[in-house]
């Protein structure tokens, strides 16, 4: 039940993060009218500032001390300002271009503050529900499970829920739809507060030397390696999602054709299930599928040589859709399918590998700052997201891009070498820079024994002088 419960809250975060992801930037320029520099820009300040909080928020949350732990009451604290920030950025007032943009400015950063609060504190959870390796794939696995099950319900049922909702107006179908995202990432936030415990030993770090604990993280290759992999995973995962939407719309065309109907076509209300729709919900389907075999690929190849065979086979069908002509739509679904298998796997592991480095620098260091560690992820796979999101605008403004119109030769360029070449080739850098992780399965085993009996007699130390009535060891 933990597993599940904690795999929930990831549902919840990406209930928002793939929506944002997948129909944000359309919904800024097709839906709000803005200019797509204007939007990459945004972006880019958002996403910068965005990045730095999350340091920041580790730093904070290592040194929360309460009852229920250090990370688990920030679950609780954020979880409704979380879903109201979240339904804001769709509330679209009718305060011309400018205003509009600077609304958007407000609820993108204020939302975005609010998803770190209550993000980082949930990455940092796994690292002290346990520190069994096993266990933690498997954990991290079920994160995963609940993340791209959320991800599934935003690909197969925004689309529709907005036309269904909207009743051919779009600015009313995304403000009901995410309001309706909102009220449910509100209570699956709950549930993964009530099911969760902390278990490993959280010293209380409120006088610590933060400056001491950044240096730690600079000094610590494993975690430098894997800041690199983000930056170029999530600038990836941010330009070919920005233009998803585009790529069906403008470059494949007729994607908004109903292809299954839910329900009477007749009456006002049912789901239309068009071509965008199931590209996107089959693969989230798929990468579902390679998620669950996580656990064989740790068992066969390990962690860290897994992921860098699955990113780079991945890499190979991104690249693929650039020699896929527009009206060869079932190939692009096959592609799709295999490529979202291969990659099922590879976020599991990578919060995995997470999860060793903190193990790494605390085996080092003889100091654990879990918060910080996992929060400086968040930070570099956000300084991806900048670059990405600020790149998609900025691009497509320079290849002319111009919403709800016929696109010149240059525009439909553009947006397939976003939707492919960019993002296949960022897929390679990954790949290529996780060769340099150093942490094999039995460097990472010999360490972790190390660990436990350590953090055993540190227990009992701290034990001993709570019965002599002696300040703890420090």
């Amino acid at each position: 039940m933990e597993k599940v419960g904690y795999g929930l809250g990831d549902t919840a975060s990406n209930l928002y993060f793939q929506f944002f992801n997948l129909f944000l930037f359309y919904y800024y320029t097709d839906v709000v009218g803005l200019n797509p520099a204007a939007i990459g820009t945004m972006y880019l300040v958002a996403n910068f500032w965005d990045a730095v909080n999350d340091p920041m928020m580790g730093a904070i949350a290592d040194r929360v001390q309460t009852a229920q732990g250090k990370y688990r009451p920030f679950l609780l604290w954020f979880a409704v300002p979380y879903g109201v920030l979240g339904w804001l950025m769709f509330a679209n007032p009718d305060v011309g271009e400018t205003g509009k943009l600077a609304f958007a400015y407000a609820t993108f950063i204020g939302f975005k503050m609010v998803y770190t609060a209550i993000n980082v504190p949930y990455s940092a959870l796994m690292g002290v529900i346990t520190d069994d390796d096993a266990d933690r794939v498997a954990l991290s696995t079920f994160r995963f499970i609940g993340a791209f099950g959320g991800g599934f319900v935003v690909s197969l049922l925004v689309r529709p829920l907005v036309t269904a909702f909207g009743g051919g107006d779009e600015v009313r179908g995304f403000q009901l739809t995410m309001a309706l995202f909102g009220v449910l990432s509100v209570v699956l936030f709950l549930v993964t507060y009530a099911t969760t415990r902390e278990r490993l030993p959280s010293p209380d770090q409120r006088e610590a030397d933060l400056k001491g604990d950044f240096a730690m993280l600079a000094r610590s290759r494993p975690w430098l390696v894997m800041v690199a992999a983000a930056v170029f995973t999530l600038a990836a995962v941010a330009i070919r999602g920005a233009v998803t939407v585009h790529y069906f719309k403008y470059y494949v065309g007729n994607s908004d054709e109903p292809i299954w109907t839910l329900g009477d076509p007749s009456t006002a209300w049912h789901l239309a299930f068009d071509t965008t729709t199931l590209f996107l919900a089959s693969g989230t389907l798929a990468f579902l599928v390679g998620v669950a075999f996580t656990s064989k690929v740790d068992a066969w190849l390990g962690k860290r040589n897994g992921l860098i065979l699955l990113t780079l086979l991945n890499a190979v069908t991104v690249l693929g859709f650039y020699f896929i002509p527009p009206d060869a739509v079932g190939a692009m679904f096959a592609v799709n399918l295999v490529g979202n298998v291969i990659a099922g796997p590879t976020p599991a592991l990578v919060w995995a590998l997470y999860a060793d480095v903190s193990d790494h620098i605390e085996w080092e260091n003889e100091r654990r700052a879990t918060g910080l560690i996992f929060s400086a992820a968040m930070f570099a796979q956000k300084m991806g997201l900048t670059i990405g999101g600020a790149a998609s605008g900025w691009l497509l403004d320079a290849f002319g891009f111009v919403p709800n119109a016929e696109q010149p030769a240059s525009a439909l360029f553009g947006i397939r070498l976003m939707f492919c070449i960019v993002p296949g080739l960022l897929a390679l850098l990954n790949g290529l820079v996780l060769l340099a992780y150093p942490l094999s399965r039995e460097d990472t085993a010999k360490m972790q024994a190390e660990l436990a009996v350590r953090r055993a007699d540190a227990e009992k130390e701290r034990l001993a002088a709570e019965a002599a009535g002696t300040p703890a060891p420090a």
